[in-house]
């Protein structure tokens, strides 16, 4: 499973409960959003959570837990039920069924049953639709400085952003130099310093608010407001705030520093799709080369987007045809030259869509926008067809 799923758990043996935590906190993919100790709050939890899954373990009562199981499928149909239990008895499994449960899975818990019943559940973390949620994690890096990386990140961001299909978040990872904020012109109340020094009790409301809110629709995390030389957060640290924000955002863009910090390797890591922004020049195709060879290395290659921006920027520029035979790779896509709205538009602190709706640019960054899209739900559903289906009742075989 690709995308992180939000986990509500009630069990109210400690020792158990602590159990089943720790399995669930070594999993990526799955964010605990809140743990229960006793029967009768856990709905109530589950209707203000709204997490994708609520894992009952019903040793401590099992009539208590299986009315449980009946009141959370009746109170949030789209909340999908996994019931834990050392009871085998054809009765008790029976019963969870008719309650609601999708899941039934012996205990104590063990990583391959867990991870077996995820696959097996259908319309993890989908809508009324009936549709899997996807999220995009975009890594935006550039062969040379001043290429247009936070430009592009931000003007996608914004058009991704005009679907109502659609939530965007935007990470400023330039810790020293980031000026995201400057193109959307907003003052942030928080920072990714601020996350950074809450992220050991950091949990999915916390990290909402945390965010700074765009008129286009697009969330922001900007980079700190005083430069240091010690990055605020580690490798490990930002991760987890990853997979919080791909609980809640469709679309995750990540605008990372030259460096290849650790920071960076983090996010190019657990990203789906890495675009690599350059211009059509003799140093940037050289490192163009270079960040192929070490994304390869790395075994990142096959994420790696190339776009060409500022196509058309003077007869300086070497010809796309001859670029292609110096990189030896395909370009995804191509941005158009245009100065002066990109200026203005920085300037003023307006997204393209708004303050040059009609650009050529403008219209280009909306067709990344729907070929990015299309691209990553092709390869989910390549992923997808290769997967094997299980039975229902699966667990009894």
């Amino acid at each position: 499973m690709n995308n992180v799923v939000r986990l509500a758990m009630v069990d109210p043996k400690d020792q158990s409960r602590s159990s089943i935590k720790n399995l669930l906190l070594g999993i990526d993919t799955v964010w605990l959003e809140a743990e229960c100790a006793r029967y009768e709050f856990f709905t109530d939890i589950v209707t203000q959570t709204q997490p994708d899954i609520a894992l009952i373990s019903l040793d401590s009562d099992p009539q208590s837990g299986l009315m449980v199981v009946a009141e959370v499928h009746r109170e949030s149909p789209e909340c999908q039920i996994l019931v834990v239990s050392s009871s085998q008895e054809g009765t008790v499994i029976l019963q969870a069924m008719r309650n609601g449960a999708k899941e039934f899975l012996s205990a104590p818990l063990n990583l391959d049953d867990f991870m077996a019943a995820l696959d097996r559940i259908e319309n993890v973390g989908g809508g009324k639709d009936g549709k899997v949620k996807g999220t995009n994690v975009m890594s935006i890096i550039g062969a040379s400085g001043g290429v247009g990386c936070t430009s592009l990140g931000i003007n996608l961001g914004c058009a991704l952003a005009s679907s109502d299909l659609n939530s965007v978040a935007i990470i400023d990872l330039d810790l020293s130099l980031g000026d995201a904020d400057v193109w959307l012109d907003i003052i942030p109340d928080y920072t990714i310093q601020d996350v950074a020094e809450n992220v050991n009790r950091l949990d999915y409301s916390m990290l909402k608010r945390s965010l700074t809110q765009h008129a286009s629709g697009v969330f922001l995390l900007p980079r700190p407001v005083h430069m240091d030389e010690a990055a605020p957060m580690n490798a490990e640290e930002l991760q987890r705030v990853i997979a919080l924000l791909k609980a809640t955002f469709t679309h995750l863009l990540i605008d990372l520093s030259k460096s290849f910090s650790p920071l960076d390797m983090a996010s190019l890591q657990v990203s789906d799709q890495i675009l690599l922004v350059t211009q059509l020049d003799l140093p940037c195709l050289r490192n163009v080369v270079r960040i192929s060879q070490f994304l390869e290395d790395q075994e990142l290659g096959d994420k790696l987007k190339i776009i060409v921006n500022r196509v058309g920027l003077g007869d300086s520029q070497i010809s796309l045809s001859k670029a292609l035979d110096t990189i030896g790779r395909e370009v995804f896509w191509q941005i158009p030259n245009e100065f002066s709205p990109v200026i203005e538009s920085r300037n003023n602190g307006v997204p393209l869509i708004t303050e040059f709706p009609k650009a050529k640019i403008t219209k280009a960054i909306q067709q990344l926008a729907t070929k990015i899209d299309a691209s990553i739900q092709s390869d989910a559903s390549a992923n997808g067809d290769d997967k094997k289906k299980g039975g229902l009742f699966s667990f009894l075989k």
